[in-house]
């Protein structure tokens, strides 16, 4: 039996119309230039000038395209007026400095420098588990008998602290020096309180970055080993 095969009709935009609904059922076909020409002009158009008022489906490629000008333009447009810190905050999201911990002569791991950090730039976030004080304290005695002897909680405010012990990043490997290349900062992105390391000063390649502890003052005494010409001595 033949069986008579409906003529292919086109789309208004050019594209050719699928009879059973499916492309991949259709079987493969080759597309005429023209009609490619097409596709491709409209491709191009759409990603160069996106609609303001109006969401456009955009391929991977070329949102990704306009989401970067768009950030830079926005980048372009505040820094000139204001240091926000949630302008500094999105670009260390997309783009995180490059850093590595190793042996440090300060005390055990640390973290080094990767490549060039200028001053006031925002190294890396301390990230951790938000607990309230109750629960760090019980966490403390539970290090303390499991034989951890380092202590990873940082303080963010009264009612908060960051555990970084068993769930952080890499920040959680700074040590403490009496005169730091590096600050912490809490920031309030969305709401929520963050703790950001920033740079003090230009900070050169395989440089070890360190910020003050600031451990309030106690009767037993925890020893610095920083070794700076300004060493206070003792952490707390």
């Amino acid at each position: 039996t033949s069986l008579s095969t409906p003529k292919k009709k086109k789309r208004d935009d050019g594209m050719r119309e699928h009879v059973t609904g499916c492309a991949r059922s259709e079987g493969y076909y080759k597309i005429d230039k023209k009609d490619k020409l097409k596709y491709l002009n409209n491709s191009r158009a759409f990603a160069e000038e996106p609609p303001a008022d109006t969401q456009v489906s955009l391929g991977p490629c070329s949102l990704l395209i306009w989401r970067r000008s768009e950030q830079r333009r926005l980048l372009s447009s505040f820094t000139g007026s204001c240091d926000s810190d949630l302008l500094k905050f999105n670009q260390l999201k997309f783009r995180k400095k490059k850093l590595k911990f190793c042996k440090s002569h300060i005390h055990d791991w640390g973290l080094f420098a990767m490549e060039p950090i200028a001053a006031d730039e925002m190294v890396i976030e301390y990230v951790g588990q938000n607990i309230r004080q109750v629960i760090a304290d019980m966490r403390e005695k539970r290090y303390e008998d499991e034989g951890i002897g380092s202590s990873y909680m940082f303080r963010v405010d009264h009612d908060t602290i960051i555990d970084a012990t068993k769930c952080g990043n890499f920040a959680r490997f700074i040590n403490h020096s009496c005169n730091p290349n590096c600050y912490a900062k809490v920031i309030t992105v969305e709401s929520q309180k963050k703790i950001v390391i920033y740079s003090k000063q230009h900070i050169n390649v395989n440089e070890e970055i360190t910020y003050d502890y600031k451990f309030p003052i106690e009767d037993v005494k925890i020893p610095c080993l920083c070794g700076s010409e300004n060493c206070r001595g003792t952490l707390n």
